[in-house]
């Protein structure tokens, strides 16, 4: 057992090594801590869905941005579309479950906003069919998947595609960008200006 223990955290930290040394990636996380943080100091909301472990990331990451990362300071304006079970077991059920963030992202998003997708396959169509929402509403879509970039790919204004196809690696990098960027964002919305 000891070896398989140290096989999966071995390819974890090879995922995460992949990342490092990848330039076009850092050059996308420094370009979304821009996007995210002009939309919050425009007014402007950052949405977030994903399915299964997918959804608790993306609760996860805008409870960091609506509660706090490190600085006490005034909540930012951020949602996980799943987490009104009323609404989505009522769409889910009227509709369809491809539907339920598109729906509400055509109730309650405006144009500046930003939303992030996370799905490990690329392929989820409620995913896909709400950034296809937000591409008409001027929404900022920005993706995070595994190593293809699935059909969110082409729907993404900005993607994270983890180099990996195994669902834990890319959802643990997918939680470390996540963090990495809400800490950032958190530095830039709320720094100190210069005397």
């Amino acid at each position: 057992m000891k070896d398989k223990i140290h096989e999966l955290i071995n390819d974890s930290i090879s995922v995460k090594q992949q990342l490092l040394k990848d330039t076009s990636l850092m050059q996308t996380i420094e370009t979304v801590v821009g996007v995210i943080t002009d939309a919050f100091k425009a007014g402007n909301k950052v949405l977030f869905c994903g399915n299964g472990g997918s959804a608790a990331d993306a609760q996860h990451l805008a409870a960091e941005f609506s509660g706090r990362f490190y600085k006490n300071r005034k909540a930012l304006p951020a949602e996980a579309l799943h987490c009104n079970t009323s609404y989505l077991t009522a769409v889910a059920n009227d509709y369809s479950f491809d539907v339920i963030y598109a729906r509400l992202l055509d109730g309650i998003g405006v144009k500046g906003d930003v939303i992030l997708g996370f799905s490990t396959s690329g392929n989820s169509t409620n995913i896909i069919k709400a950034f296809e929402v937000a591409r008409e509403m001027g929404i900022v879509t920005i993706g995070l998947t595994g190593t293809t970039g699935g059909n969110i790919k082409p729907l993404s204004d900005y993607l994270f595609n983890v180099p990996s196809t195994t669902t834990p690696r890319i959802q643990e990098s997918h939680i470390l960008l996540g963090h990495i960027i809400c800490e950032l964002v958190e530095e830039q919305v709320f720094a100190t200006p210069s005397p």
